[in-house]
């Protein structure tokens, strides 16, 4: 969820609501300021009031990067915008070219990026299977197209398709 708090926007990342022994109930909060990208801690009492900012979401094409900005393309306008990798942050380690994404816009202006639950990325390096290797729990690391390194099963080789979780950056199965 999004915020309005002291005339910024907020991102809020957790939310816990505490009611100590016989004093009032309090909400602590976690959040981020999407404007310079620090973390906050805030206690907001029962009497407080919080405005939800009204976000617009749009799909988007990634396209590309040229170091700097990364380029989405609207599906429906052809409209391009680009964000920063500030604005981004750890998402760019699954932007593969053609990836459908959600951007969400606050009056105008493009915040954040919401990317599907799962990519399909391709195996630039890995080491090769060994022979006769039949022990289930071994895993080898895998370097993905995108630079993100991730723990495959022995089998995967070099040039397959595999299937990432983006919420916790973890291999999940071959693609296709």
């Amino acid at each position: 969820m999004v915020i309005k708090f002291n005339n910024d926007l907020f991102s809020v990342f957790s939310v816990n609501h505490r009611t100590p022994g016989n004093l009032r109930g309090f909400v602590q909060v976690k959040m981020r300021n999407l404007r310079s990208g620090s973390m906050i801690e805030h206690r907001f009492s029962s009497e407080d009031r919080v405005e939800k900012a009204l976000l617009d979401e749009q799909e988007m094409e990634y396209l590309y990067d040229d170091g700097e900005y990364f380029y989405f393309m609207n599906t429906t306008t052809f409209e391009q915008v680009h964000l920063t990798k500030d604005l981004l942050g750890e998402g760019v380690q699954y932007l593969a070219p053609n990836l459908k994404v959600n951007v969400e816009f606050y009056e105008g202006r493009p915040l954040s990026v919401e990317l599907p639950a799962t990519v399909d990325l391709k195996v630039l390096e890995t080491e090769p299977a060994l022979k006769g290797a039949t022990v289930s729990n071994v895993t080898k690391p895998a370097k993905l197209e995108t630079g993100l390194v991730v723990q495959v099963p022995p089998f995967i080789t070099e040039g397959e398709v595999i299937r990432v979780n983006t919420a916790e950056g973890t291999y999940q199965e071959r693609a296709g």
